[in-house]
């Protein structure tokens, strides 16, 4: 390197100044640099060092007008460096153009995304647009890690779907780790993004729901925490004693699904326990098939209601008139074919008639009944939350047999 050039605008203090220039170079090709640029904020040192590289005089001042061509044959005539970019280069090192970087960014991610031999569901998954973005995030815009996380998740996709494998053991015998696949790991996130675009279409609403991934997981036939929140039955035909509730967990559900002998079936679904132990004190085996989701349903009572529309029952669903409970309607009329049971406008006003209530307890915060447009209004005019157990002898009534 030429000494005058390391006098003229090396060290360290000139080093923003020079940066500033690089990045001139950095936006435009080589035949596209040789500009005028206008730099403001100039302290005096950076001033007088493109006054000297310009040949004019150093004067106090913040800005310059800086002619890149007139500064090129400076530095050639005076034998220093073939251009400005050449001597910046030689200073700092080389300048790479921003566009040629993404260019060569987005070829390198082509390639890792439409690497051949993918799983055909990972290779649809692919095409979404936010699926490069949640592999990029994953791998840390690294596209060596890229390549790895898809060749893991490729290699369980292969696998899936299994009949009731636990996670772990998946984990270990895919993976050779029994913990890549938990809850947050990158090959777990993957794997769900890929079997949520198969599923149903609310599956992805929230993401990080934990029971929603499992029941992600329960439909490739992976159990997580199968012991868990299992699902509340009365009288489905086939299963457990006339008359008496009955459990069914994810790990029975997805290892052993029943033979459900429901085909052209009303089941009845309802939110709360007490329910359906009202009906098995006081209907027994006369009660209709009954299945309560204890709340929004989980990963077992998902599993059961598929299991059930598969097989050909007609599912008609009841819950609290208070906003959850229409949430909970709302998520079982979207998840499967379904009818509200007893669930309309004027079901409730008949039932706030009659309602034993001190003073308005159904707060503000509302939500929206899918299947009756009048009920959200009716509810909130009223401002009484209706439990489902209050209206038992309603219910009952549709729910005996014969």
């Amino acid at each position: 390197m030429d000494a005058r050039l390391q006098r003229l605008l090396g060290g360290e203090a000139l080093a923003p100044l020079r940066q500033r220039l690089r990045r001139h170079f950095e936006r435009h090709d080589d035949g596209h640099a040789g500009a005028v640029l206008q730099l403001a904020q100039l302290d005096a040192a950076e001033h007088a060092a493109l006054a000297q590289l310009m040949g004019r005089p150093s004067r106090p001042a913040r800005s310059a007008r800086v002619d890149v061509a007139a500064i090129d044959a400076a530095l050639q005539a005076a034998g220093i460096a073939a251009s400005l970019r050449a001597a910046l280069e030689q200073l700092d090192g080389p300048i790479t153009s921003r566009s040629a970087q993404q260019t060569a960014h987005a070829a390198a991610w082509a390639t890792v995304t439409g690497a051949p031999g993918l799983h055909p569901m990972l290779r649809d998954w692919l095409q979404a647009s936010q699926a490069t973005a949640l592999l990029k995030r994953l791998a840390r815009q690294d596209t060596a890690s890229a390549t790895a996380l898809l060749a893991q998740a490729d290699a369980v996709l292969q696998r899936l779907p299994v009949r009731g494998m636990p996670r772990a053991q998946l984990a270990a015998t895919v993976l050779g780790n029994a913990h890549a696949l938990d809850a947050g790991r990158p090959v777990a996130s993957l794997v769900l993004a890929v079997w949520r675009q198969a599923g149903p279409a609310d599956e992805a609403d929230d993401e990080a729901d934990p029971e929603r991934s499992r029941d992600t997981w329960a439909r490739a036939g992976v159990l997580v925490n199968e012991l868990a929140r299992p699902a509340l039955v009365l009288n489905l035909p086939g299963f457990g004693t006339p008359g008496e509730p009955a459990y069914l967990s994810l790990r029975q559900l997805v290892r052993n699904p029943p033979r459900w002998n429901v085909a052209s079936l009303a089941v009845s679904v309802c939110e709360n326990p007490n329910l359906l132990a009202i009906a098995a004190d006081q209907l027994g085996a006369g009660c209709a098939p009954l299945v309560c989701t204890d709340g929004m349903p989980a990963a077992a009572q998902r599993t059961l209601l598929g299991q059930l529309v598969q097989a050909g029952a007609r599912l008609q669903v009841h819950a609290d008139f208070d906003w959850p409970g229409l949430r909970i309607a709302n998520h079982v009329l979207r998840s499967w074919p379904a009818q509200a049971w007893r669930m309309g406008a004027d079901d409730y006003l008949a039932a706030a008639r009659t309602a034993p209530h001190a003073g308005r307890d159904l707060p503000d915060a509302g939500a929206v009944a899918t299947w009756d447009a009048a009920l959200a209004p009716a509810m909130q005019s009223c401002g009484l939350a209706i439990a489902e157990e209050a209206l038992a002898e309603r219910l009952l009534q549709d729910l005996r047999c014969g």
